[in-house]
């Protein structure tokens, strides 16, 4: 039986985008077991045949012992289970993994997720992470991109090379994320914006949207959902609840905030960086239009005019009239809207299309490995 490793570093990464090639790999006879951080939830995974390897791995961490002390945890780890096959998944398991596998011998595959917020400004630390990302991905089987500008970005740098390619982002699961009749009209428009609340989320430009859109009409009501990390925006978040029509719905698990979405007109997404936004792919997916910043991740899943739209990034007056634009819409283009935004959700976004690309290359992988045994 080939042994498969996965190194993530936290178990929403797996649990809401990856639980299905974990399903296909059980079923194809794979020997799956998943390293991450302790979380109570892990025993889903035990539950549906995995085995788990708990990780003290810190995801914002920097302190440079705790973080050479995880990549000498990936390698006992790896030395001690001889996988055929790793995957690795967001920018610390990418890097850390990669690094252990190559001194294992042990082939993998990385995805990158996305750039976050530290290559968004030059300084030191971008530096250091393009540096080991250089180092760990030189010898990787494969390095999925969730969006081209992400992997031109990498091959310009020569951080990867013939071994890069692109997938739709993790994809969404059509059957999960099913398509649901659009709201009837009544005196409110519904408006969700699904994400952690902070500003390279767009938190800023979106609370003073809320603020010029309801000083100009009272048929606007916006819902939020995500974790708030840091104390400013809690503060921001209470302050505008309690003078506009904003309700906050805190941290939801993703039935949850698959109903939200179907109980709302349109989703508005105005990030400043994505590798491939999952959520504007689950809205679509159910049928809702999207409004979301025009950059890479965010307008590959939206066709301008016809199943969403795009509005420049960080500024406030763009989205505003994004806003306008939707509300002035009549009710049937935006269900129609919506029901497009469905069609191009199952001829492009299949999660099934992600799973077939990673089942091809952990082909590739058990086989040279079995030939060099």
């Amino acid at each position: 039986m080939s042994k498969v490793l996965i190194l993530a570093n936290d178990f929403s990464t797996i649990y809401n985008f990856r639980r299905e090639l974990l399903k296909r790999l059980i079923e194809e006879e794979f020997e799956v077991t998943v390293s991450l951080p302790r979380d109570e939830r892990n025993r889903v995974f035990r539950e549906m045949g995995c085995k788990i390897e708990e990780a003290r791995l810190s995801r914002a961490g920097t302190n440079p012992i705790r973080e050479l002390l995880s990549v000498v945890e990936y390698i006992r780890l790896i030395q001690r289970m001889r996988p055929d096959v790793v995957l690795t998944y967001t920018a610390k398991p990418n890097v850390y993994g990669g690094l252990a596998c190559q001194l294992c011998g042990i082939p993998y595959i990385n995805n990158v997720t996305g750039l976050g917020s530290m290559f968004q400004s030059e300084n030191f630390i971008k530096k250091i992470m393009l540096f080991l990302q250089k180092k760990a991905y030189r010898k990787s089987q494969r390095v999925f991109f969730q969006n081209s500008n992400n992997k031109r970005y990498f091959e310009e740098l020569g951080i990867v090379g013939s071994n890069a390619a692109l997938v739709p982002g993790s994809g969404v699961n059509l059957e999960l994320h099913n398509y649901e009749a659009y709201p009837d009209v009544d005196d409110r428009v519904r408006f969700i914006t699904v994400s952690r609340v902070r500003k390279d989320k767009g938190f800023d430009e979106l609370f003073d949207a809320v603020r010029l859109i309801s000083s100009r009409i009272d048929t606007a009501e916006f819902h939020i959902v995500g974790s708030v990390e840091d104390e400013e925006y809690r503060q921001k978040l209470a302050d505008i609840q309690q003078y506009y029509p904003v309700i906050y719905h805190g941290g939801k698990v993703q039935e949850e905030v698959h109903d939200l979405i179907a109980h709302s007109h349109c989703l508005i997404h105005p990030s400043y960086h994505e590798g491939m936004a999952n959520v504007i792919l689950e809205a679509a997916a159910t049928g809702r239009p999207c409004l979301a910043s025009d950059i890479p991740g965010c307008k590959e899943a939206i066709e301008n005019g016809t199943t969403g739209l795009l509005f420049k990034v960080r500024s406030s007056e763009p989205l505003v009239e994004a806003i306008m634009q939707f509300l002035e819409l009549p009710h049937e283009e935006r269900a129609h809207m919506g029901l497009l935004g469905r069609k191009k959700m199952e001829q492009e976004f299949d999660r099934q299309i992600v799973v077939e690309a990673y089942l091809m290359e952990i082909g590739r992988c058990t086989t040279q490995r079995v030939g060099r045994s």
